[in-house]
């Protein structure tokens, strides 16, 4: 995804030549290539490992923000990056330097010793090493993929959080929500308390299931844990009492519920409601229904709004669709771009009802693209009016000449929105 060539940006094109899938869900590669490095993952602070479909990056982002406003330093480990690698690898509240990136990952590419293994597991190995050699209080780790058989899932956590869970990738998780939560509970740890979000019933069945038949304490949403939005605030309650907070820096309903998990987190690792105030007020996280205020696309829209999402499946598209509806009114126009892996109807659908138009186009540099023309003719399959553009430029003049205060969402991909981040400087 990223397009200069550092050192770091060399090895990692190395490391994509090692297997022949990008995706291959199995831990026998990991666990060889850890055990070749003396096992990091055994030196690890203590880890909070989250899985689920939507809501992940969030509320790892807002826990991030509550430890450290109780003082504490953090790792944190999230998949896939937006403009640059390091943003996945966080070290003690930083980003992982070009310097020290480069040396893990040469280490790890020399120890693999030209075996199998995919980019995101010898990548993943590469943050646990760096995480086991620097010093902090906490280790977030952010499943990349299901769960039972990702490569975070080599770690013994202190706390596993599981957030929503819906359709999306079924060609490696199953095709039913029932195969997909197995998959996600697969994070669950013997004896290990697992903080759980809302969930359909069929997905809450199996994860009760799971923690029930490894003794592992249940924290769920709706039975332990209680979240809400009133007259402009968050009010939290559990058996330690109730918090009365500012709402989520990160827009949208849904963010409610992803501050209801980190909160649920934040309480049972003993932080004070301070913490769990800068977990509300402090978290950032790119993509996210982000208001894009500088840049070149920023002065070539002056006069409109211009936000960028990387949300990209049904859930995703609901959730959007809500943020859109509580904004000031606003004619909206849609930039999108999917991948060709995605329900784009699906995702579509609910977005129809909040936007005049949409602009499709094929995501730059990235060979699993949905085609234009396909992403529009879904577009219109759903009654969104939709036409399609060569690139976001193009896209976005073409809806500033109709509409020139115009509020325009470019969405449908994080690979999109990284490449929107890194285009615009």
């Amino acid at each position: 995804m990223t397009t200069t060539s550092s050192p770091s940006d060399q090895i990692l094109a190395r490391m994509m030549a090692l297997h022949p899938k990008i995706i291959d869900l199995t831990l026998d590669r990991v666990w060889r290539l850890l055990a070749a490095l003396d096992n990091p993952q055994d030196s690890l602070p203590p880890v909070i490992h989250i899985a689920g479909t939507n809501g992940k990056g969030s509320t790892q982002s807002m826990i991030r923000a509550g430890l450290e406003g109780w003082g504490k330093s953090v790792h944190a480990y999230t998949s896939p990056h937006l403009a640059r690698f390091h943003e996945r690898i966080r070290l003690a509240g930083e980003l992982i330097s070009e310097e020290h990136l480069s040396e893990i990952l040469d280490e790890c590419y020399a120890k693999n010793g030209g075996e199998n293994i995919t980019y995101f597991e010898i990548t993943t190995v590469a943050g646990l090493l760096a995480f086991a050699r620097t010093q902090a209080d906490y280790t977030l780790l952010e499943v990349g993929l299901g769960g039972r058989l990702d490569a975070t899932n080599v770690i013994a956590p202190e706390l596993s959080i599981i957030t929503p869970i819906s359709i999306d990738h079924e060609q490696f998780l199953g095709d039913t929500l029932t195969k997909i939560a197995g998959e996600k509970a697969g994070i669950i740890k013997r004896g290990v308390p697992v903080v759980v979000g809302p969930q359909p019933d069929e997905a809450m069945a199996v994860i009760e299931a799971t923690a029930e038949r490894l003794g592992a304490p249940v924290l769920a949403y709706g039975q332990h844990w209680h979240v809400s939005q009133e007259r402009g605030r968050l009010i939290y309650q559990d058996e330690s009492g109730l918090l009365d907070l500012p709402l989520p820096a990160l827009l949208g309903a849904h963010q409610i519920q992803n501050a209801g998990a980190a909160l649920a987190a934040l309480r049972h690792l003993g932080a004070d409601e301070a913490a769990c105030e800068a977990a509300m007020t402090n978290a950032t996280w790119p993509a996210r229904m982000q208001r894009l205020k500088s840049g070149p696309l920023v002065a070539a829209a002056a006069g409109a709004e211009l936000w960028l999402d990387g949300g990209h499946n049904a859930a995703a598209g609901i959730a959007l669709a809500a943020v859109l509806a509580e904004l000031p009114e606003r004619p909206t126009h849609l930039i999108c771009g999917m991948l060709n892996t995605k329900d784009v109807t699906g995702y579509l659908r609910p977005l129809a009802a909040q936007a005049q138009s949409l602009t499709a186009i094929s995501i730059p540099d990235e060979v699993n693209t949905l085609p234009a023309d396909a992403t529009r003719d879904a577009a219109v399959s759903v009654d969104l009016p939709a036409t399609t553009a060569t690139d976001t430029a193009t896209a976005l003049r073409q809806i500033l000449t109709l509409d020139p205060s115009a509020r325009v969402l470019i969405c449908g991909s994080l690979y999109l929105a990284g490449h929107i981040l890194r285009e615009n400087g």
